[in-house]
């Protein structure tokens, strides 16, 4: 059972009729009136506004430790920046199990070069359409040096794709075989370029 308290009506009216008369008795101890008696200093508090969002008061805090406008973006944790390469791979690893049709360019079916040229599309750079303008295009890099989103070409030139890594590419073979990763060493390369 909560204990009750008795009601005196009148206590705060006369502790304040003492504090203004310049002391206060309790019991048997007077006690002059002063900084002691006054009310405590409220808890620092700041308020910020947040656009579409509204204000808030934040506890704890003085005004001056909170910046003057919040900014979005402007500090803190930021995404790492991509590389047109690193897209160009993010793009064709997409579109992993898309159907190979012989000369299409996406967005839903792909031929090897078509893969390639919309994956770097896709990054916002411009490369050759064919396999062949693919291996004159951009820098020769040789495969010991390649690097995700360099392009290889295979069988003189006739088929292309886009290397991931590891010993890995990722390309459209042919008719029946959806879009997919395969071994560099099965196989026969021709060159790498770096766009």
């Amino acid at each position: 059972m909560a204990k009750h308290r008795l009601e005196q009506p009148n206590r705060g009216v006369i502790a304040k009729k003492a504090m203004i008369a310049g002391s206060l008795t309790v019991g048997s101890l007077a006690v002059a009136a002063g900084p002691a008696l006054a009310a405590p200093a409220p808890a620092p508090s700041a308020t910020i506004e947040i656009p579409n969002l509204g204000k808030f008061t934040v506890p704890g805090i003085e005004q001056n430790q909170v910046p003057n406008q919040f900014r979005p973006g402007g500090g803190g944790i930021t995404a790492p920046v991509q590389s047109v390469a690193e897209k160009a791979v993010r793009a064709a690893e997409s579109k992993i199990g898309a159907p190979y049709v012989y000369g299409a360019a996406g967005p839903n079916a792909f031929d090897c070069s078509g893969l390639v040229y919309w994956s770097y599309q896709q990054a916002g750079e411009t490369i050759p359409r064919d396999s062949y303008g693919q291996l004159g295009g951009g820098r020769a890099v040789n495969y010991a040096d390649a690097q995700p989103g360099d392009v290889l070409i295979f069988n003189g030139g006739s088929h292309a794709g886009l290397y991931i890594g590891n010993g890995q590419f990722i390309h459209a073979s042919t008719e029946g075989v959806p879009v997919q990763k395969a071994s560099v060493k099965a196989w026969s390369l021709t060159g790498v370029r770096r766009y």
